[in-house]
Parts: structure tokens; C-alpha cells; sequence
């Protein structure tokens, strides 16, 4: 059994490494750490650098888990390609805040991936954005 975490270093990400390491625990499943780019870009600060993977890799030590790292065309099919992969029961992801205008004119990496994954997706937002909007639909 196989928990995948779709992993950006930022606090969304923190929450979805959070969420996935309790799901890991909770089910005795094996975690996977997914960090990708579309390779687009010289700087790209959703791609963990060595030392965050590392302290990443430190901060889930006790639990059984692999780090995953990809750079491709298309950020929504590298990690479904892992989460086919591995045969994933759960896809853990995290949710930023997005305008209507902005959900309607871009694409959505987490909209493909909670339309195109084949298993179950938890879908999170940071606690303290959840506590300081309660009861506002942040998707």
C-alpha cells in the first residue's frame, strides 16, 4: 500500500506532507514524496533544492518513504504517471487560494488531479488559512 504526496516547498506542500505522513501511519502504507517542474524556467521555487530535499528526506525519517524528483512537460502528468507507478491508494495534495477569474482562465494542476487521478485524492489547505477563513470555499 502506497500513500503519494504531491510535495512543493511551501506551506501548501507542509500541509500535504503532514496530511500524507498521518494517512501513511493511519494505514500502514509506504509514502512517496512526488517534487516536480515543467523545467520551464531557470528558477523554479516549487522545485525543492538538494538541502530541502535532504531536510525533507530528515523530517520523515520513521516513516518508510522515497522521494521522488522529475523535471517534464507537464507537472499534472508526472505525478500521475508516479501515482500509476506505484499503484497508489491515496494522492495526497495541497490547495492554494485562487480567484474565480483566476480557477476559469489557467489550468489547474490540482483540478487534473482531482479529476484524472485513479485513486482517492485528499485535497488540504494550511491550517492557519482554514482557521482564518472559516467557512469560505478556498479551492
Amino acid at each position: 500500500m502506497t500513500v503519494v504526496v504531491g510535495y512543493v516547498p511551501n506551506q501548501y506542500g507542509e500541509a500535504a506532507i503532514d496530511a500524507g505522513v498521518q494517512e501513511a501511519r493511519r494505514r500502514g502504507a509506504r509514502l512517496v514524496v512526488v517534487n516536480t517542474s515543467r523545467g520551464d524556467a531557470l528558477v523554479d521555487p516549487r522545485f525543492a533544492s538538494r538541502s530541502a530535499l535532504d531536510a525533507l528526506d530528515s523530517r520523515l525519517a520513521g516513516v518508510e518513504h522515497e522521494v521522488r524528483q522529475s523535471v517534464g512537460a507537464d507537472v499534472a502528468d508526472q505525478v500521475l504517471d508516479v501515482v500509476r507507478d506505484v499503484d497508489a491508494e491515496l494522492l495526497v495534495i495541497g490547495l492554494r487560494q485562487r480567484t474565480p477569474v483566476g480557477k476559469m482562465l489557467m489550468g489547474s494542476v490540482a483540478q487534473r488531479l482531482l479529476m484524472e487521478a485513479p485513486c482517492p485524492v485528499l485535497a488540504v489547505k494550511p491550517a492557519r488559512m482554514a482557521a482564518t477563513h472559516p467557512g469560505r470555499d478556498l479551492r
